[in-house]
């Protein structure tokens, strides 16, 4: 355990820090943008397309909640398919899921600076966003948008922030989350005592030529609005008690976000209506709050400042979640030898995935150059992906190992994880046509990911037979403090994965039902 690399992850993270883990990366900068692109797409049918996306969630969290208590180990989706699939497909999941999360990290970062541009806008620090130029750099003779610099800032701040502390990070996305949930829900109180909402008109819910079939579309663009709660089980290690604290977290995250989703929804068609709220786009929570919040507000002035607080400190939680996760899937990977074997090492210092985070941030930056709407839809169709995967890892897992310990069980399975997988199927249909329709580029982008992955996969394969025939052929000694090494790093990480009697700690009988 003192040893460079070899170490576990320390348990310091509670059950509201895990919780808030999730609740900050789905209440995050979608309930802001995706709000108006939902009300376009279905009107006021919107309220129920967070409804629904709600309810296919909650089968896939079943999922997760199940898996998590009996599989206790980092990675989220990644750890439960790598225990019961195989080498390749479990690579396939863990690419798809590490790039999902730092694609959504660029977005966020892209998001948070024009917040914070208007938010100094708003108290006369600075002009409108569209109006401030770029900032130039010291050393050499050019200049970088400041929207960029500001992303790049903010990426920089999360990444050293959770390279240092676990239990630093996840305070902050606790306190942060708190803020902003609180900030929403004053938004939502002024909505209701408001004039505008008394006459509010939520009828026909399919104006026009639309029809119910419209909410599916809806459904699919907006669906990474729910994409969160998975981030928890990424640091299952990190968290105490983990077999009965992430279930809770998973449930008490998806319960929450639903509810205030809901709420924030209905008071925006509400008071905007679907038609304005639709037109407004981006900023039809900011226009609904500017509407009918009053005015002069100590300190903070106005409806629209609140927003755009609560915008700001939105996109910060989901980046600080999605940069934690991110990290923790390559980490998982590098340990099942499935990365580089630096990605599985922790600092002999911090404690944490150091080589896992920076490299997470380096793509995460890089990201940053893609088409923002492309880089959305192909976050949104690898979580899509990866969450039918892991309802079919459930039912894999339960044939393949009826006697597992399973702190937590799922209700009336297997109708949760078939009817999980069904819908998911479904989301994902209507999102390649849609895609196919709208923005080949992203589906382009995602094949070409997974083929470079493909390509990744056998290098590393190649890599790792190098490796070992070197050991082989090398000093006993060497090879002997290798095996050792090997074993000590299965012992940290619980000794679940390698067959179908392995429990927890390593016992053989923890999977036995007694």
């Amino acid at each position: 355990m003192s040893s460079h690399g070899e170490r576990a992850p320390e348990a310091e993270l509670g059950l509201l820090d895990a919780t808030m883990i999730g609740m900050g990366a789905m209440i995050g900068a979608g309930i802001f943008v995706l709000t108006g692109l939902a009300a376009e797409i279905a009107g006021p049918a919107a309220i129920f397309v967070f409804a629904l996306n709600g309810v296919v969630t909650a089968f896939t969290g079943l999922s997760y909640a199940e898996l998590a208590s009996a599989i206790p180990k980092s990675g989220g989706g990644y750890a439960f398919v790598r225990e019961v699939f195989a080498d390749l497909q479990s690579f396939l999941m863990g690419w798809m899921l590490w790039f999902a999360y730092m694609i959504a990290g660029a977005l966020y970062a892209l998001g948070f600076a024009p917040n914070f541009l208007e938010l100094l806008h708003v108290y006369g620090v600075v002009p409108p966003p569209e109006q401030v130029g770029a900032v130039a750099l010291p050393v050499i003779d050019a200049g970088v948008p400041a929207s960029v610099g500001l992303a790049f800032s903010a990426v920089a701040l999360f990444v050293a922030l959770n390279a240092l502390s676990t239990a630093a990070s996840g305070s902050i996305e606790t306190i942060f989350t708190a803020t902003k949930v609180t900030i929403l829900m004053i938004f939502v109180g002024f909505g209701v005592a408001s004039p505008m909402f008394s006459t509010a008109e939520f009828q026909p819910l399919f104006p026009g030529d639309r029809t119910a079939f419209a909410i599916l579309p809806a459904m699919g663009l907006t669906f990474i609005a729910f994409e969160g709660y998975d981030l928890i089980t990424t640091v299952t290690e990190e968290v105490k008690n983990p077999r009965e604290n992430i279930p809770k977290a998973i449930f008490v995250s998806l319960a929450v976000t639903v509810v205030v989703y809901l709420l924030v929804v209905t008071v925006a068609i509400g008071t905007l209506g679907a038609g304005g709220l639709a037109e407004a786009g981006e900023a039809g929570i900011a226009q609904a709050a500017t509407e009918f919040m009053p005015t002069g507000l100590p300190v903070i002035r106005n409806g629209g400042a609140v927003i755009v607080f609560g915008a700001v400190f939105s996109t910060l939680t989901a980046l600080n979640a999605v940069v934690i996760a991110s990290s923790r899937v390559a980490f998982s990977m590098g340990r099942e030898g499935q990365l580089l074997p630096g990605f599985g090492q922790l600092h002999h210092r911090f404690g944490t995935p150091f080589i896992a985070i920076v490299a997470s941030a380096v793509v995460m930056l890089g990201s940053v150059a893609l088409p923002t709407q492309s880089a959305g839809n192909m976050s949104s169709l690898f979580f899509l992906l990866s969450f039918i995967v892991v309802n079919g890892a459930v039912i894999k897992l339960r044939r393949e190992r009826p006697n597992m310990t399973r702190p937590y069980e799922m209700p009336l399975y297997p109708l949760p994880p078939v009817l999980g997988i069904l819908l998911n199927l479904v989301l994902t249909g209507v999102l390649i046509e849609f895609l196919i329709r709208t923005d080949p580029l992203a589906l382009v982008l995602s094949v070409g990911w997974i083929a470079l992955g493909g390509v990744a996969y056998v290098a590393l394969d190649r890599f790792k037979t190098a490796r070992d025939v070197g050991i082989g052929t090398g000093d006993t000694d060497e090879a002997d403090e290798a095996t050792d090494a090997n074993a000590e790093a299965s012992d940290d990480s619980g000794g679940l994965r390698g067959g179908a009697n392995t429990g927890v700690e390593g016992d053989p009988a923890a999977d036995e039902d007694d």
